[in-house]
């Protein structure tokens, strides 16, 4: 998962005095961050160290990340006016995108053989931070926003679509080998909602990845109702979390999509037991669907002991290699 490598203590001493955003932001620590778990833990593949707010940084929005709370803004994006200012931003040049670039490319020199997944969030996530301002457990002013005025949001989202798909292009170019897109609070919305005001902005992001010969994969939290919309808006594998079985997720995609999930991250830290069986569980769950890729129904606690994850991964291969 995204900062799988978080409770690491490597992590944590990579990290001293550094911000997130400039940990994102420099390329060599990018890498290393992103590396980090593939070295510990055995995966089958890296996913690209970011955050969902690093393109608006790179288009010269002020934000920050403000440790124990989240993404903060200088001030919310409200208006029509509000919109317009971002757009005249431009889009995210080749200049702009040089850290992400060379720290992909430096990523994917290291990897070798493994292969690694580019990383961008979804436009809703991004516009809903935007609007909000900061973190938010019912994004009701976004809500709200596409409702009072969807001129506004349209032209808020679509703009959120070209820099996070702009963001996610570049990672492909630099050797990614598959790109996904993290929607971390489109389980606020109703599926109406998703599906006339969040879908073709999603639809638009990815459209910048089409062509590029790599498979696409959309994760969202609280998205259970959502999971075929979210699959029609042109994406190839449909994270889950872990609030829906695999199986009752396949059934929902009609049997016909790639699964990814999703493992408890709670049952982390209940007795070998429990967890092991959660995991056979799962991957066993998992089987119902045409492909799986196993990892978590969302993202690494950071207190997690670091030793549980390996040994989540060695036992996840020792089931495929009876299968």
């Amino acid at each position: 998962m995204r900062q799988a490598g978080r409770s690491l203590p490597e992590y944590r001493a990579a990290r001293t005095g550094t911000g997130m955003l400039e940990a994102c932001l420099t390329p060599e620590l990018a890498s290393e961050l992103t590396l980090q778990p593939v070295r510990r833990h055995d995966v089958d593949a890296a996913i690209f160290f970011s955050d969902i707010v690093v393109p608006l940084r790179l288009a010269g929005v002020d934000v920050d990340i403000e440790p124990g709370v989240g993404p903060v803004l200088g001030r919310a994006v409200r208006t029509a006016d509000d919109v317009a200012a971002l757009r005249a931003t431009g889009p995210l040049t080749d200049a702009l995108l040089a850290p992400i670039t060379q720290a992909v490319e430096r990523t994917v020199a290291a990897l070798g053989s493994t292969p690694l997944i580019g990383f961008a969030g979804a436009p809703f996530t991004l516009a809903a931070y935007l609007v909000e301002g900061r973190p938010s457990r019912d994004h009701l002013a976004a809500r709200t926003l596409m409702h009072a005025d969807p001129s506004t949001w349209q032209a808020l989202t679509a703009w959120a679509a070209d820099l996070t798909g702009a963001f996610l292009r570049a990672q492909v170019l630099a050797g990614a080998s598959a790109a996904q897109l993290f929607d971390s609070w489109a389980g606020s919305l109703s599926l109406a909602d998703y599906v006339a005001h969040v879908a073709p902005a999603s639809t638009r992001a990815l459209a910048h990845v089409t062509g590029l010969g790599v498979r696409t994969v959309h994760f969202g939290t609280g998205t259970s109702e959502l999971l075929v919309a979210m699959r029609d808006i042109g994406a190839d594998v449909i994270g889950v979390d872990y609030r829906l079985p695999l199986d009752e997720a396949n059934r929902r995609l009609g049997g016909r999509t790639p699964l990814q999930g999703n493992i408890d991250p709670a049952l982390l830290a209940a007795p070998w037991p429990v967890l092991e069986a959660h995991v056979r569980d799962v991957v066993a769950r998992g089987a119902h669907a045409p492909g799986h890729v196993v990892n978590l129904g969302h993202g690494v606690p950071p207190e997690t002991d670091p030793d549980v994850l390996t040994r989540v991964v060695a036992l996840v291969h020792s089931i495929d290699s009876e299968v």
